[in-house]
């Protein structure tokens, strides 16, 4: 997203304050690892929309820290990040470097980005034509009036570590892809930041690239131990590399927390939807218990019950007719042998089978369910028009009333 006050916006309320910025208080007086950036009850409206882009955000990044936000086009995650580096001013909200204060809007205190502790990504890598690789490296320290001989001595250290050692003299227009990213890295981390924030660094490379400079990327933060905010709409990205993720939607965190717990336990019908691939299975509560662990009898099958977690308050009712969200990888399909059910499984009709390299996507119509997308392996594949057995994980499934993507369906 870009602000429609362009630059003057930036520096607007920068002018305004006066003396010192302020300290917060230490709520983290004894912690390991310390905050390296917290963002505050963070609201922002673009002029012309009622709507926030953001809308109350607060997030913490710690020292060592990968931390995502990750969402739709359009979700605020930009936005979010655009406030952080100061290319946005915030209509509400606190924002934290370490200890001292960038943005108190309350105080009318808005910091310009080259007096926040960071470095920044961008999505385009933004490096110029008409210099070589060490001169777009060293720009920060020479626009703060570096020493010449600190310089040299930076820029060579900044580029061993991205793997562009021996590229010094190289003009801009003659790099790869890969390469104006790895020196926008290095420029971003050479005045040493304690934050370095990522704009979708790897949309422009292709899939094979995307993957190396992610492994990168990870060994880089190891290596330095500085906290990242990375945006990216893209969810191998964010499962692989976070320590966080903030899944957004509409201005709003909709959930926080590792990559496993957002996988494994989404917090609602649209984190479910949104990470990873979900089937939705019908069925009916035939048991539960107050923590919210359900039983649960899968429609069109007769002895088929599986273990699932629900997050609504107060649980649901015996009886209650539920959707059991199921990943594709805790189904197992085999071709059926003979007219009984095996206990456990259900029944289903191979209809469309699809090899996309590393396994076959199956298509299995099943009685009182439809059309499910299964896996399978590759090395076993099964025709298509054969009976199959489906035979789901006993447990590790989340339960919910509704499927929110076939109401959303109906409604277009």
């Amino acid at each position: 997203m870009t602000s429609s006050g362009g630059d003057m916006a930036d520096t607007s309320l920068a002018t305004q304050a006066s003396g010192a910025a302020p300290k917060t208080p230490d709520k983290t007086a004894g912690a390991t690892p310390k905050l390296a950036m917290r963002l505050t009850n963070l609201t922002k409206t673009y002029p012309g929309n009622t709507t926030p882009a953001v809308d109350n955000l607060s997030l913490d990044v710690a020292d060592g820290e990968i931390v995502t936000l990750l969402g739709p086009s359009g979700c605020g995650k930009t936005t979010t990040l655009r406030m952080a580096a100061g290319l946005e001013v915030p209509d509400e909200g606190d924002i934290y470097f370490g200890d001292t204060a960038v943005v108190m809007t309350s105080k009318s205190l808005c910091l310009p980005p080259n007096k926040r502790d960071m470095g920044i990504v961008f999505q385009s890598y933004a490096i110029w034509p008409h210099m070589t690789v060490a001169q777009n490296v060293a720009f920060p320290l020479k626009s703060r009036k570096f020493p010449r001989s600190q310089i040299k001595d930076r820029v060579a250290h900044a580029l061993e570590l991205v793997g562009m050692a021996g590229y010094e003299d190289r003009p801009g227009p003659l790099l790869s892809g890969g390469q104006q990213q790895r020196v926008a890295f290095a420029r971003a981390l050479i005045t040493e930041p304690r934050v370095l924030l990522l704009d979708e660094p790897f949309s422009n490379l292709d899939a094979k690239l995307r993957e190396r400079m992610r492994i990168r990327v990870k060994r880089l933060q190891k290596e330095l131990n500085i906290a990242f905010l990375f945006v990216t709409h893209d969810q191998v990205e964010a499962l692989s590399l976070s320590t966080r993720i903030a899944l957004m939607e509409s201005g709003v965190v909709q959930q926080q927390g590792s990559p496993r717990l957002l996988y494994e336990s989404p917090a609602n019908e649209f984190v479910r939807d949104f990470i990873g691939k979900t089937l939705l299975f019908r069925g009916r509560v035939s048991a539960g218990d107050p923590s919210g662990r359900l039983a649960i009898a899968l429609d069109g099958a007769k002895d088929c019950v599986v273990y699932g977690q629900t997050y609504e308050t107060g649980g649901l009712e015996p009886g209650a007719e539920v959707y059991i969200g199921v990943r594709p990888e805790d189904v197992e399909v085999e071709p059926a042998e003979g007219d009984q059910v095996p206990p456990g499984m259900m029944e289903g009709k191979l209809d469309t089978a699809l090899f996309v390299g590393e396994r076959i996507e199956y298509q299995v119509a099943v009685e009182g369910q439809g059309i499910i997308d299964i896996y399978g392996e590759r090395h076993q594949p099964i025709d298509e028009g054969r009976k199959v057995w489906l035979k789901l994980r006993a447990e590790g499934h989340t339960a919910w009333r509704s499927d929110r993507a076939h109401d959303l369906e109906d409604s277009l």
